[in-house]
């Protein structure tokens, strides 16, 4: 930029003056841009507006994407899939250990299933600080690494003990690592098609868990317990090949971390920004809220049905409605949400909820099979919905550079209600029957979803602020450019 007056470089009193031939507008601009460090960054196509610190990233909506979906989807289903499972690997353990009558057994074995998926979640907010620091494939592929080892192990237990430290911690420590990161690199390669992605990617979950009790059960009648588990160690295996996929696209986070210095800053391993966010705050309270009594019906229906129905029911029939309906509302509202702008795809997790608990208060009210089978079939459907979105609304709501922790403390959150949950087994036992658990099932996803509503509005709010902060600084800046001109006329006269 050339200069008209002869202005020493270090003269600070001059800083405010206008050079002549440069209009006051252009001046500040580049000002700005030099503030913001966009001059350092080349931009294709789109060139960052002055006075913002977001960089304009074109996602590529596809290319290698594709193949980062598959991925992603076969950790979403051999992560779930396993853990999903285990009540089929449930009756083998029981018989290699004990008996399947022993009582005190059967609460000890279902322990190590319990404890497992609880610590995927659990996990889930120190895996987040991992991806931030050494990137998604990285932690992908040492959690497949880890979750393999950890199964393996499982495979050479002789007696119960072991197993809550190599299959309740080791390997559900390692799925832990794998998932999330599944998560997160899908905000790399697609934005407009996110919902569609993260709904096939989340429907690899309920395929596995569809099939893989047939392939289990053939497996572990045919070669036994043990060869069972290192059959399923191949899943693992590939899915550490998979997060060798996850090439990351996104700009890195600028780290403030002095020179000679080999730990990240504070600010990286703990991040704050997420919980400025207030829309962010209510969605971490109203989901946990909900889960309270979101899986009370896959528990405890079956022992319903033989209450209600008898044993001759064919209840396995309803889990696999949940399991089909689940895999097809990934898909439908997976791309349904990319038609719906912004966080307003928060509508579709609270309709959701408010569905979920409605049907679990109708399971009492079903006197007919086939009406406990529509029930299931809704009921399955809005779980799909609920699931696959919850990705496209973090990156609405705290941006994309932040997503990986927000998902985290999110998901470890969860771990809570899902691990603890309503006390409905007692209840059972004392008023004679699982009517009252139902209902009271259905309260949580409701009031959950109530409290979700309040997200577009808060968002609404905060956008509308933000533009009249904006509005107010243009106007100031414009005062200032119109007063200038007068002011260098003056200085000049003197």
């Amino acid at each position: 930029m050339t200069e008209g007056n002869n202005m020493p470089e270090g003269d600070t009193a001059g800083k405010d003056e206008v050079p002549v031939g440069v209009p006051a507008e252009e001046k500040r601009s580049e000002e700005d841009k030099k503030e913001n460090g966009e001059s350092s960054v080349s931009v294709p196509e789109q060139p960052a507006a002055p006075g913002t610190e977001e960089v304009e990233f074109v996602h590529p909506e596809g290319g290698w994407g594709w193949l980062v979906m598959l991925a992603a989807m076969w950790c979403n289903g051999s992560v779930f899939g396993i853990q999903n499972a285990f009540g089929i690997l449930f009756l083998s353990l029981l018989r290699e250990f004990g008996s399947e009558h022993d009582e005190d057994l059967r609460f000890k074995t279902a322990l190590v299933g319990s404890l497992s998926m609880g610590m995927i979640f659990f996990c889930s907010p120190i895996v987040s600080v991992f991806t931030d620091i050494l990137g998604c494939r990285v932690t992908a592929v040492g959690g497949a690494a880890v979750g393999l080892v950890g199964l393996l192990a499982s495979s050479f237990v002789t007696s119960l003990g072991p197993m809550y430290f190599t299959y309740g911690i080791v390997f559900a420590c390692g799925c832990s690592f794998a998932y999330q990161p599944s998560l997160v690199i899908l905000g790399h390669y697609f934005k407009k098609r996110l919902g569609l992605v993260n709904g096939i990617v989340t429907a690899g979950s309920s395929i596995f868990t569809i099939t893989l009790p047939f392939v289990l059960s053939g497996l572990l009648e045919k070669v036994g317990l043990q060869n069972t588990m290192r059959v399923l160690c191949i899943l693992m295996f590939i899915l550490m090949l998979a997060g060798l996929t996850y090439r990351p696209l996104l700009p890195v986070k600028s780290s403030n971390t002095r020179a000679g210095s080999r730990c990240p800053p504070m600010s990286q391993i703990f991040n704050i920004n997420i919980w400025k966010s207030v829309g962010y705050r209510i969605w971490a309270f109203g989901i946990p809220a909900a889960l309270y009594g979101y899986f009370v019906p896959y528990v405890h229906l079956m022992k319903h049905v033989e209450e209600r129905f008898g044993k001759e029911a064919s209840k396995e029939v309803l889990l696999m409605c949940i399991g089909i309906t689940s895999c097809v509302g990934r898909l439908i509202f997976g791309r349904v949400a990319d038609y719906v702008n912004g966080v307003n795809k928060v509508y579709l997790q609270v309709t959701s909820f408010f569905v979920i608990g409605l049907m679990s208060m109708m399971i009492p009210l079903c006197n007919i099979f086939g009406a406990l089978i529509a029930v299931c079939l809704l009921m399955g459907l809005f779980d799909g919905c609920f699931i696959c979105i919850m990705g496209p609304i973090a990156f609405e709501l705290v941006g994309d550079k932040d997503v990986s922790q927000a998902i985290g403390f999110l998901l470890g959150l969860m771990s809570v209600p899902m691990t603890v949950g309503p006390p409905h087994r007692f209840l059972r036992d004392r008023l004679g029957s699982y009517d009252v658990a139902f209902y009271l099932a259905g309260i949580p996803p409701i009031f959950g979803g109530a409290v979700l509503c309040l997200i577009p509005w808060v968002e609404a709010r905060r956008k509308r602020k933000e533009k009249e902060d904006k509005y107010n600084i243009n106007n100031k800046s414009l005062n200032c450019t119109q007063q200038e001109p007068s002011h260098v006329w003056e200085h000049n006269l003197i």
